[in-house]
């Protein structure tokens, strides 16, 4: 049996304060999930990620971003060593903000990649098309690409610690519109074949996610898809009750009974 994935972004919304509260109320709501079906993970800021680490066991903690380089000149970044003191396990790369806002590169984010499993760490690849890329039908190839320099220089053996999720640069934010279940289907097996070309057998290990307006509305639909893993939530995770509901909804509609 498959294990499910739910994980939250919070972005920069919560201070140091609200994201414990949050957490434990989460891991409070969330502690009869069996854990071997349904994997949870939350991803701080910066400035919450060592209170966020002592005071939840069963939910993961993971960084928003992270520097390539182990120390050096690079003022207002955080290294892998310095998320590997605070016990941080779980890296989130390549997300769509810091691509198109701070203007990250396919390159950079391979560097980063490859940095998180140097130290160890799982690395959770965010790729996505925007909107004139999907106008112009070329979301596939842009998925493609994005994958290939990526996830270039990673071995087989390092798949297993790889995540990707799948979050169409149309569909994220205030404004955004979710991709249809079909969509995200067909989007989800472009990135499935991609992963199998570079990895062969040793893509099956990889969860593949989506992200992108997921609400209490589409949950269902979504994680009944076969190529979907599991949900990268935004707003609607951002409220522990809410989330547990969503969860809970979205497993029963992948694993019935």
């Amino acid at each position: 049996m498959k294990r499910l994935y739910f994980g939250s972004n919070l972005k920069m919304y919560k201070n140091v304060h609200d994201t414990v509260c949050y957490l434990k109320e989460l891991e409070a709501l969330t502690m009869d999930l069996d854990r071997e079906r349904v994997e949870l993970f939350i991803m701080p800021s910066f400035t919450a990620l060592a209170e966020a680490k002592k005071n939840v066991q069963r939910i993961q903690i993971g960084a928003q971003n992270m520097c390539w380089a182990d120390r050096g000149q690079f003022t207002g970044e955080i290294s892998p060593c310095m998320l590997e003191e605070l016990g941080v396990g779980l890296v989130m790369v390549g997300h769509s903000e810091r691509r198109h806002v701070f203007g990250e590169t396919d390159e950079e984010v391979n560097q980063k990649v490859l940095a998180g499993l140097r130290h160890g760490m799982q690395v959770l690849l965010c790729v996505g098309e925007t909107a004139d890329d999907k106008k112009y039908g070329i979301s596939a190839d842009v998925l493609r690409k994005q994958l290939l320099v990526g996830l270039h220089g990673v071995s087989g053996q390092d798949a297993r610690s790889i995540g990707v999720a799948y979050e169409p640069v149309w569909s994220i934010g205030v404004d955004g519109i979710p991709a249809s279940p079909d969509y995200a289907e067909e989007m989800h097996r472009v990135i499935k074949d991609c992963l199998k070309d570079i990895f062969g057998e040793a893509s099956g290990s990889i969860p593949v996610l989506y992200g992108g307006s997921v609400n209490s509305g589409n949950a269902r639909q979504l994680i009944a898809r076969e190529s979907i893993d599991g949900l990268f939530v935004g707003r609607a995770a951002w409220q522990a009750g809410q989330f547990n509901r969503l969860i809970r909804d979205a497993v029963e509609a992948k694993i019935p009974g």
